[in-house]
């Protein structure tokens, strides 16, 4: 029987703070707005990371199922493949936490539209639906989208797109254009771990037929995507500043900056791509990190 442990182990904690920055961003954004709802900011919050430990569940049994978790992988190893935990004990724990988070996602979105739009209620049902279909799909199942190339597509999506905005509303129950700006940089800089993370592995997913865009453009190329995706990120970020400036403080995030941009040239100068693996922590952690001064820029500048 599977320890506590290796539960701990494949829920993965260090992609939690990639998956609680854009639900983060969305509530400090709303408050910014004054448009603020404790409720909906906890069960946001809440259900953001079932459906993190869920993704990374059935991301951990599809590797497993399709033979790309093998000794050749230079990440961590996984626990399906270590043997750790059984496919049938990994089937079980997708169940109960994917049950889990609808029910909370459930709660959340009934407490953030019924009273004011029924439509928008069915609407994130749908949403939410389609997020724990898409979860699953990564890399489980016959035609997981992750092996075609197109996972970077549905993290940028899923990551930053959709919870940002979507969050947003749930807590203010309209939605202002200009949330889209954040809402791009958290995709980007999480489609960048995802990057770094494919990167990685690009050796052992080419020999597994799995076609990330590392695979597709080759390692070197995948740098310069990085480049573009983090550097776009912040772009989006400064534009969202300046059209919305209130105070200095809101550019505190900048901060964060050299971190960034001090990995970017570390980055650039690895050749062992085993050696990149650090890097997707520090990016994860970076990301939320401008996420918090971000939303304290805000809130600062508004009282």
């Amino acid at each position: 029987m599977a320890t506590t442990k290796s539960w701990i182990k494949a829920a993965r904690p260090r992609t939690l703070p990639l998956a609680l920055s854009g639900i983060i961003m969305g509530c400090g954004l709303a408050w910014f707005y004054s448009a603020i709802d404790a409720t909906v900011s906890v069960l946001a919050i809440v259900t953001a990371t079932l459906i993190q430990v869920f993704s990374n569940f059935a991301n951990d049994y599809g590797d497993s199922q399709r033979g790309t978790d093998n000794e050749f992988r230079l990440g961590p190893t996984r626990t399906v493949q270590s043997g750790e935990i059984t496919q049938k004990e990994m089937e079980t724990g997708m169940i109960v936490i994917g049950s889990l988070s609808f029910l909370t996602g459930l709660w959340l979105v009934y407490a953030g539209t019924w009273h004011h739009s029924k439509a928008a209620f069915f609407g994130f049902i749908g949403l939410g639906i389609l997020s724990l279909i898409a979860a699953y799909f990564y890399t489980a199942g016959k035609k997981s989208y992750g092996y075609i190339g197109l996972g970077d597509l549905f993290v940028f999506l899923f990551f930053g797109l959709l919870p940002v905005p979507g969050v947003f509303y749930l807590n203010a129950g309209f939605l202002p254009d200009s949330i889209f700006l954040p809402a791009l940089t958290i995709g980007f800089f999480s489609t960048g771990v995802l990057n770094l993370n494919n990167t990685r592995d690009i050796e052992n997913d080419r020999n597994s037929g799995k076609m990330t865009i590392p695979v597709r453009i080759g390692a070197r190329n995948a740098r310069f995507y990085h480049l573009v995706i983090i550097l776009g990120g912040w772009i989006v970020a400064l534009i969202f500043t300046l059209n919305h400036f209130h105070s200095l403080w809101q550019f505190i995030y900048w901060i964060t900056f050299p971190i960034f941009m001090f990995d970017l040239h570390k980055i650039f100068r690895i050749r062992n791509e085993k050696a990149l693996d650090p890097f997707l922590k520090r990016l994860a952690l970076s990301t939320l990190g401008f996420t918090l001064l971000f939303c304290i820029g805000l809130l600062i500048s508004v009282k």
